[in-house]
């Protein structure tokens, strides 16, 4: 069987956190597409490869470094994300995880819009600013970053300003794709709520 659940949305919204969730429940092979920008970004700077050559040769070994899920990392994911020839080299991989047998659950930016247009389950995963912040701020400062609430907001701010207004594959939900406000939501409860979604898919499948 080939089913695809394609999950956007802005950072700290929820979404990778709900992906995993679902392909355990579901036991589809995951996949966080925004470590395929973070590994590429952070490969480009130490490297000093051009970004679409550094996506190009991104191996296993680049996508398991723990370093990927720093602010530094994030920001670097956020700028070569912009760049077409960038995204044109991940592409193909991405649409080959989508597509494999026992289902796949992708989340990113773009899934529903680019990636994945024929996904069977489509959702778009938002929360409130300050929210967002906050839950991000405490995912930073968990792992020792020391910026302050405040600055943690306006990188949010500026990194959602980036994502929405590149030319090529902007973040914006697809017309058929599911909302899914997680701002006073539990984590169980969105997940629930995306489950009944794709069980309903998967009995038309």
């Amino acid at each position: 069987m080939r089913f695809t659940v394609a999950i956007d949305g802005p950072a700290a919204s929820g979404k990778g956190t709900i992906a995993r969730a679902l392909a355990v429940r579901f036991g589809f092979a995951h996949l966080d597409t925004g470590l395929l920008y973070r590994a590429a970004g952070v490969k480009a700077a130490e490297s000093g490869m051009e970004p679409a050559e550094a996506a190009a040769s991104l191996g296993e070994a680049d996508l398991a470094r723990p370093d990927l899920r720093s602010g530094e990392a994030g920001e670097a994911a956020s700028r070569v994300a912009a760049l077409p020839a960038v995204r044109a080299a991940l592409l193909a991989f991405q649409r080959d995880f989508a597509r494999r047998e026992g289902g796949a659950v992708l989340d990113g930016r773009d899934i529903g819009t680019v990636i994945c247009p024929d996904a069977e389950v489509k959702l778009f995963v938002v929360a409130a600013p300050e929210e967002r912040a906050r839950r991000r701020h405490a995912e930073l400062s968990a792992g020792g970053d020391s910026r302050s609430l405040e600055e943690v907001a306006e990188d949010l701010r500026i990194r959602d300003a980036r994502d929405a207004a590149r030319a090529d594959a902007p973040l914006k939900a697809a017309p058929d794709a599911l909302l899914l406000d997680t701002t006073e939501m539990t984590i169980e409860a969105a997940v629930a709520e995306a489950a009944r979604w794709i069980n309903e898919q998967l009995r038309k499948a």
